[in-house]
């Protein structure tokens, strides 16, 4: 049964920092071109995601800035949620799990769970906690050597270098990702999902397609990796999974042993594509169970393969222990891109965000679409990927601005031209030429039925040079010399401007805002929803996209190259990404540290008197650049120092740190202000400078020996 409805998921981004470019190749950009696919040929489409704004990461980077969770939520989920709309991601809906009416939606998911009265189990076990922060442990925020490759970086909840599912217990000196130090064990009461007992179907579901006795979906168009991960799982036997934390910030359990306890992270996220599609129909008069139950409607998920187990195994089994829901037909998760041969890391500056893409690229032509193809040409669906800036500008000048973008020009051109902007009348309107070009075009759209975005995008650039090679081959500018009324001519061009209309078209798919600017350039009107499906229509009958007599409008540049001899603008602006690059690989590959000072005696040293302090107000100095001025507590009085922090640290981050207090240093005045000793501060390679403080709490005015 051929489905007309699809609901198209994206990973809910984690509301707690900007996303980079590695998760826009990962999950956004392919879910948004076969969104952007499907309505194209005339599907009825939701594509839904938002921010996941639960779990103890907010917390915590809400309590080291000093902020509430809100704050954090707030600002992230606008930040990510405009970034995608400047993209050009075409989400339907971008919803976020701290609305209410995914609490409810998650609350009842829950409950009906729970009511089935096999599928949870109530257990009593140990888990991490640390003593720092006074908190348990999530997995992800625990780390450690992996038991099974030795892998150093492993998280307690799988290892990323091997595949393995583990359990926090397992890993070798686990430590806290949040303060550094050994997590302890302590006993607490959580509820289980049993996972142990949806083995069986998920098997003969994820290996074979069948669910429930019936053809389900094609396995084969699983990726490799995907189905990979999902039978290692089965393999290795599935284990009841805890579903409940101890956590303040959160979906509350909503149960009578529930109090202090939220619902785990991973089991409430995923239903925020429910609840995401539950708002969305509410604000437009429609029935979210359509999307999710009906027959004719199938499921999509998008995400990174760090996802693929929640979403091929823990999201299916809860939807089918629930009942009544779709599951996926498919799940093409992405692997990793990385970043010039390295891994994404915001500590590193190593890589750039979506945001800061969009702001340093402002003055960028078609900075969009430059982005978007450049990631789609490279796009990691079967193996990791690596994005380099060389790489963006050999897509961008070679296929986009001398392939695309010259073809065009120069179909238009000679339109304008030779027959003042008209479609010419051709001998006929079927050739060897519009054969072999619809027929790249019915291959463009069985790669991304396959979700091979890829390849699709491959075989797009493949039907412009495919025209760009014809032209080049007649070369009407020198028959028109000796010819001008020619028929060989007028076939060229009539042939030409059909294929750049069928790239008008496609390119909607993959650079959205280009196709606006060939449309225009072509006069070609939109053809409602399922654009792509009437040119194939036109395909099989034979008919033209642009008819003879149809006027269209002048060229317009495309693309601007970036190595261009008269504006080198473009290309200053990808110079700057690279020197900034190297910047930090020659700080990490040639650190000077500073040369030890003399020796002192024994006796030197007892003579400074280094305190425990805690700052209390903070303020700036005016006309001082780099000072604020400190009032500090010693417990047993208090000070004011003057520290020259300013540049790194604005009065309200300061407020509440502890800091070692040298208080036996003379007074001094700097700037009118008397300052009263100074706080010890460490400084590294490139100057910049961090508190020196005790590692947890610790009482005010006690010695530091």
């Amino acid at each position: 049964m051929d489905k007309n409805k699809v609901l198209i998921t994206s990973a809910l981004p984690y509301a707690n920092g900007a996303l980079h470019l590695g998760h826009l190749a990962g999950a956004y950009l392919p879910g948004d071109i076969y969104a952007r696919f499907q309505r194209s040929m005339g599907k009825e489409v939701l594509f839904v995601c938002g921010s996941d704004e639960h779990g103890a990461a907010i917390t915590m980077r809400a309590k080291k800035e000093g902020k509430t969770p809100n704050d954090i939520i707030d600002k992230y989920h606008n930040l990510n949620k405009q970034t995608f709309l400047d993209l050009g991601i075409s989400f339907d809906f971008y919803h976020r799990t701290s609305e209410q009416i995914h609490h409810e939606t998650a609350q009842d998911f829950f409950k009906t769970l729970l009511e089935k009265g096999d599928e949870f189990i109530e257990k009593t076990g140990e888990q991490y906690y640390d003593e720092s922060y006074n908190a348990f442990l999530a997995d992800r925020y625990i780390k450690g050597t992996c038991p099974k490759c030795q892998y150093e970086e492993a998280y307690g909840d799988q290892c990323e270098n091997c595949g393995s599912t583990l359990s926090p217990t397992e890993l070798i000196d686990p430590v806290s990702t949040l303060s550094g130090d050994k997590p302890v064990l302590r006993e607490t009461s959580h509820w289980y999902f049993r996972l142990d007992k949806h083995e069986d179907w998920l098997r003969t579901w994820i290996d074979k397609g069948e669910l429930d006795g019936k053809k389900h979906h094609n396995p084969k168009l699983w990726r490799n990796h995907v189905t990979g991960q999902c039978m290692s799982w089965l393999d290795g036997g599935l284990q009841p999974r805890a579903i409940t934390r101890d956590l303040d910030w959160g979906i509350a359990v909503p149960h009578e042993n529930g109090a202090g306890k939220v619902l785990y992270v991973w089991f409430d996220a995923p239903i925020g594509y429910i609840s995401a599609t539950k708002q969305w129909a509410k604000e437009n008069n429609k029935n979210w169970e359509d999307y999710w139950k009906a027959d004719d409607a199938e499921l999509v998920h998008f995400i990174g393969k760090e996802n693929i187990v929640f979403h091929c195994i823990v999201f299916p089994s809860m939807l089918k222990a629930h009942g009544g829901y779709n599951l996926p037909v498919n799940v093409p998760a992405n692997q990793f891109l990385n970043f010039e041969g390295k891994k994404f890391s915001k500590s590193r500056g190593w890589g750039i965000e979506q945001h800061e893409y969009l702001e340093t690229f402002k003055d960028f032509p078609n900075k969009e679409d430059a982005l978007r193809y450049a990631l789609l040409r490279n796009m990691p669906e079967n193996k990791d990927a690596d994005f380099k800036w060389d790489d963006f500008v050999d897509y961008h000048d070679k296929e986009l601005a001398d392939n695309l973008g010259n073809f065009m020009n120069r179909a238009i051109v000679l339109t304008n031209k030779y027959y003042g902007g008209e479609v010419p009348t051709p001998s006929s309107t079927s050739n060897e030429v519009l054969d072999k070009a619809n027929d790249l075009v019915k291959k463009i759209i069985l790669e991304l039925e396959n979700y091979n975005f890829k390849f699709a995008i491959q075989a797009f650039m493949e039907l412009s040079s495919h025209g760009n090679t014809y032209l080049q081959d007649v070369s009407p500018w020198k028959l028109f010399k000796a010819e001008p009324d020619s028929q060989v001519i007028k076939d060229c061009i009539y042939n030409c401007l059909q294929i750049t209309a069928q790239l008008g078209i496609i390119s909607e798919l993959f650079i959205p805002f280009t196709s606006k600017k060939i449309r225009t350039m072509l006069k070609l009107q939109k053809e409602g929803p399922n654009a792509l499906q009437q040119l194939l229509e036109k395909i099989e009958q034979k008919e033209a996209i642009l008819y003879a007599g149809h006027k269209i409008g002048e060229a317009e540049l495309l693309f601007a190259k970036i190595h261009d001899r008269k504006d080198h603008s473009r290309l200053e602006i990808i110079e700057a990404q690279k020197e900034k690059l190297e910047v930090i690989m020659e700080a990490e590959k040639e650190t000077e540290y500073p040369e030890a000072k003399p020796s002192i005696s024994f006796d030197d040293f007892t003579k400074l008197d280094i305190r425990t302090a805690k700052i209390i107000e903070a303020e700036k100095i005016k006309k001082a650049k780099k000072l604020l001025k400190l009032t500090v507590d010693l417990g047993f009085e208090k000070r004011t120092v003057v520290s020259g922090i300013a540049e790194y640290y604005e009065p309200e981050q300061v407020i509440g740190k502890e800091v070692a207090l040298l208080i036996n240093l003379e007074p001094r005045k700097i700037r009118g202000v008397e300052s009263q000793g100074m706080i010890l501060m460490a400084e590294d390679a490139k100057g910049t400078l961090s508190f020196v403080s005790p590692d947890k709490d610790w009482p005010s005015g006690f010695s530091i020996a």
